[in-house]
């Protein structure tokens, strides 16, 4: 009887979420090992179709076919379709279909919903999910208008139509992929693409709270200590990472030392955009200097805003770190942000967050290191750009794919799971392993162990 009860247990919102995108990712990949698919005489192989599946559903851009050649026009829309289902996530897919058909929603599905769009409160949900498509529609077509535009002068309309929508959605969802092999490289010094690219990256990562909250046009003091949060740490990020970028490979031939002043800023800036989460680049990743490399890295480990399309611990779980960290140095018991005092718990799981995922992605690569036999740049870095969800990649001079491409299918399933974890978060995917959270009924003494 017991065990009857256990197997009628709902799934709890961790769980859901975790099975949910798995359940994307199956359906990606059943689609992408179909003849139709590819644009060879065969299919994809089951690990490749599993690997550019999990990718667009994690919305990373890391690929091991070359999108533009290997896949056909079907295979390309079936990697359009996940990307836009994965960006915008089950819940609210499953919600928008809910509204069309009239029906209410469940409470067990609320919970679920509140943890897929990173809530505090269930209040208004469905009115915020519908907030979330209308922002993501006007963002995309806004983009898919212009860089249409800008195409059209270079490929027939049509074309230029669908590599306007193509890259307008896979940007505002900072998934990376593209339709030229060589990603943006050929228009590093082209305004018009870089800022609609970029633009579409940062307003897409930064997460649907801030855009509909900063959408409403509120006083700074009237925003939610998320929004500022979000806000500044992204903006402080941003400059500092174009600064060094920009220092850091300005003689270097390889990149921006043939680019003129305005371009070598403009490409410093796409780098810093694209690094923290995107995976477009108009540089060859491959030929930065390693001092580049580990700020690309330490970009890509911190990803962008929660509740968005991005990846990476999140900048608001990395201010809430520092924080707590420099009240430790200065002897004081609580962190404090624009005069709020933060919660224990969340200081608890920002740290759970940061070390899980750092201890992670450093046990992958050093398993890449073995298997593959790469050197500890290159591998670090695929590593870290799949938590990420980034999709840039160390890829050897010449080939169109990401360096995984070359990877045996051990390698390449490593760096799918790790793709799944960075999607789905560190913190999420453990309790959805390991359960239900449950409060604790003891409480023991207090017991001292000596650290530092």
């Amino acid at each position: 009887m017991m065990a009857g009860a256990m197997q009628r247990r709902p799934l709890s919102p961790p769980q859901v979420l975790a099975v949910s995108f798995g359940g994307l990712i199956l359906l990606g990949t059943a689609l992408l090992s179909l003849p139709a698919a590819s644009a060879t005489a065969s299919a994809l192989t089951p690990v490749d179709a599993l690997f550019t599946s999990t990718s667009a559903v994690c919305v990373t851009g890391l690929i091991v076919v070359d999108t533009p050649h290997a896949l056909s026009t079907f295979g390309q829309l079936v990697v359009l379709a996940l990307i836009q289902a994965g960006g915008l996530g089950y819940m609210t897919l499953s919600t928008i279909v809910a509204v069309a058909l009239g029906k209410r929603m469940t409470i067990q599905e609320r919970m679920v919903l509140r943890e897929a769009l990173n809530l505090e409160s269930m209040e208004g949900l469905v009115r915020f999910v519908m907030t979330v498509v209308r922002v993501t529609v006007a963002f995309e077509l806004a983009g898919a208008v212009i860089l249409t535009w800008r195409w059209s002068n270079q490929f027939p309309l049509g074309h230029a139509l669908y590599l306007g929508v193509f890259h307008a959605v896979s940007a505002f969802n900072n998934a990376g992929f593209s339709l030229f092999s060589t990603s943006l490289v050929d228009y590093a010094g082209d305004p018009v693409v870089n800022l609609t690219v970029t633009g579409l990256i940062i307003c897409g990562g930064i997460g649907f709270l801030v855009l509909s909250e900063v959408g409403r046009l509120r006083r700074w003091a009237t925003l939610s200590l998320h929004t500022r949060v979000a806000l500044v740490a992204t903006g402080l990020l941003l400059v500092a990472s174009t600064a060094g970028i920009f220092l850091l490979e300005r003689h270097n031939p390889a990149t921006l030392a043939p680019l003129g002043r305005q371009d070598a800023w403009m490409a410093a800036f796409f780098q810093a955009v694209t690094a923290r989460t995107a995976g477009f680049n108009t540089v060859d990743i491959a030929r930065l200097t390693h001092p580049t490399l580990f700020l690309m890295m330490a970009l890509m480990f911190i990803g962008a805003g929660p509740g968005g399309t991005a990846g990476g611990i999140k900048v608001t779980t990395l201010a809430v770190t520092v924080v707590a960290l420099w009240a430790t140095i200065r002897g004081r018991l609580e962190a404090v942000m624009f005069k709020r005092r933060l919660p224990p718990e969340l200081v608890a799981r920002a740290f759970f967050i940061s070390l899980t995922a750092f201890m992670t992605l450093n046990v992958i690569a050093a398993l890449l290191l073995v298997i593959e036999h790469q050197t500890l740049v290159p591998a670090l870095f695929e590593t870290t750009s799949a938590f990420g969800t980034v999709g840039l990649s160390m890829s050897p001079a010449g080939s169109v794919t990401s360096l995984s491409g070359g990877f045996s299918s051990p390698g390449k399933l490593l760096v799918t799971a790790m793709m799944f974890m960075g999607r789905v978060g560190p913190l999420t995917l453990a309790v959805a392993v390991v359960g239900r959270r449950t409060a604790a009924r003891l409480r023991y003494p207090e017991g001292k162990v000596l650290i530092g």
